[in-house]
């Protein structure tokens, strides 16, 4: 990153209208912009609602400041020899690819990417390979105004905030407050503090990791020193916002449950923020103080004259490769307007409401799920029912989570990440196969856990429904998701999840038999609710229809 150190040369004395090719160059820019907004129109418009959230709202500035650190090195571009490449035209071959993957997946993330690629793509075709020795840093910081993959999003949203809530305790502890945790609940006695999904830190983390890449580029510093400023940027978040959540329990316990609502609450998410921001400059004037520096000094945040990024421009001739790169772009999106997307099936089935309460001799009574959780599964329909046997003990709780599509941010929770987040601890996890399920006796596997919660421990078994494919890994519901968005056009899947609770651990058997017995006897009833590869596609006029 050596070249990045580096100030600004003394202003040019070239006027922007010195070059006969500023206006083609100009030209073809724009006509490049408006192709790339049309054709990836669909993901950017996915793109800019996710920066609505509190975890993206930095996005609207990614482009702008991708466009200074271009500027900043556009004086030295255009005194280097580069030349136009022919790779960039199959760049944008590979771009529209991914598109079109994208689209027929709707998986908008996968669109999302492959305008970064088409953005990289034209970037190598004005100025080769070469160009990328200056062009890889504004191109590598567009990643930061890409939302995660949802899956992902929630793994990490999952492990942050029981991270934050164990440290928020030790924060309580030690100021000399009691105070007991139970996964993501803190108990002070007179008051229940959950720590949410929006008090995880994910919130702090994306912002501050793109400021942290924006500092560690533009740091006067040794490669070591950068990189320790954008990997600290991790530790910092989970730090100061456990700090912040140690803070908003010792309050609560002292002056009541306001001082975790309302106007206080995002005012010290705000001030914690800034904390984290001071925190990172600290850092960087440690940084430069041992190089011999001030902390002015640190950046180089010079304001090159515009004549800078005019001056590239008007050097660059459209060469070839660039025309034709730009003309494939604006051809795609054009027939884009022509040739209609695959509109998205969604198969007919039975509302989970319907699913009988009384099967064979399990007697069965419906649960409630309070809104704040549906609104963080933004599932299209559930069943949360519990059904007993006379000659057992304890009932075996049944939960059933069904989406639609499983797209635009809404997608199966996997238990793996939700059920430490009630405080449960999995002691044991492996999958087993149940014998003699299906119609015709075929066996089922399934996800098995023992999980505890202090005295109380209960036994969960889970897999996830998925078009007619019973699965029990994650990351292969993403794949099929993928892979059946492209073939089916249909992303449709479900969550079925059962425990039961055990009173002794010598009682395991008894509830691994429970649980197994009642699997073949609801087996038959899924199907009606939870569609296979060959469901029938629902009519416009049916329930739910989108």
């Amino acid at each position: 990153m050596s070249e990045l150190t580096e100030t600004s040369a003394p202003p040019s004395t070239s006027t922007p209208g010195s070059s006969p090719w500023l206006m083609p160059a100009l030209a073809v820019t724009a006509i490049a912009v408006v192709a790339l907004v049309l054709l990836f129109r669909d993901g950017i418009d996915h793109m800019m609602g996710r920066w609505n959230t509190d975890e993206y709202n930095h996005g609207p500035l990614i482009p702008i400041i991708a466009l200074y650190l271009l500027w900043l090195r556009a004086k030295e571009m255009s005194a280097a020899d580069l030349k136009a490449s022919w790779l960039g035209v199959a760049g944008v071959g590979l771009a529209i690819g991914v598109l079109l993957l994208g689209t027929l997946s709707s998986v908008y993330t996968i669109t999302q990417y492959g305008l970064l690629v088409g953005i990289g793509a034209l970037a190598v075709a004005a100025t080769g390979l070469r160009g990328l020795k200056w062009l890889w840093v504004p191109l590598v910081y567009l990643i930061f105004m890409v939302p995660l993959p949802n899956f992902i999003e929630n793994r990490l949203t999952a492990g942050l905030q029981l991270i934050s809530s164990d440290l928020g305790v030790a924060v309580i502890r030690a100021a000399g407050y009691s105070v007991y945790l139970e996964g993501n609940v803190i108990d002070l006695g007179n008051y229940k503090l959950q720590v949410a999904e929006a008090c995880s830190g994910m919130r702090y983390l994306f912002p501050l990791m793109s400021f942290g890449f924006l500092c560690a580029v533009l740091f006067r510093g040794r490669w070591w020193q950068r990189a320790i400023i954008l990997v600290s940027t991790v530790p910092i978040t989970i730090l100061m916002n456990s700090f912040r959540i140690g803070v908003i329990g010792i309050l609560v316990n002292n002056f009541g449950i306001e001082q975790a609502e309302g106007f206080i609450h995002d005012f010290e998410g705000w001030v914690v923020f800034m904390a984290c921001v001071a925190i990172l400059f600290l850092e960087i004037w440690v940084f430069s103080r041992m190089e011999k520096r001030r902390f002015s000094e640190a950046f180089g945040l010079d304001i090159p004259p515009l004549s800078d990024l005019t001056g590239l421009l008007g050097k660059a001739k459209p060469a070839l490769p660039v025309i034709v790169s730009v003309g494939v772009l604006a051809v795609a999106a054009a027939l884009s307007f022509v040739v209609s997307r695959p509109e998205q099936i969604y198969p007919e089935r039975e509302r989970l409401s319907l699913f009988p309460l009384a099967i064979g001799d399990w007697r069965g009574r419906e649960g409630f799920v309070e809104q704040i959780y549906l609104d963080q599964l933004k599932l299209s329909d559930y069943l949360i029912a519990y059904y007993g046997r006379p000659a057992d003990r304890s009932p075996v709780e049944l939960w059933i989570a069904y989406y639609d599509e499983q797209v635009s941010g809404a997608s199966v929770h996997s238990p793996k990440s939700c059920l430490p987040g009630g405080g449960w601890e999995i002691e044991k996890m492996a999958e087993v196969t149940i014998d003699n399920v299906g119609p015709a006796g075929e066996p089922l596997t399934v996800n098995r856990a023992v999980i505890s919660l202090g005295d109380v421990s209960q036994v969960v078994y889970y897999w996830f429904d998925q078009r007619g494919r019973d699965i029990t890994n994650e990351f292969a519901v993403k794949w099929y998701i993928f892979q059946d968005g492209l073939q089916m056009r249909r992303t449709d899947g479900a969550l079925v999840r059962l425990s039961t609770m055990v009173e002794d651990r010598s009682q395991l058997d008894q509830a691994d038999a429970r649980l197994q017995d009642f699997i073949r006897t609801i087996d038959p009833r899924l199907a009606y609710h939870l569609p296979g590869k060959d469901a029938a596609p629902r009519q416009a006029a049916a329930f739910g229809a989108n």
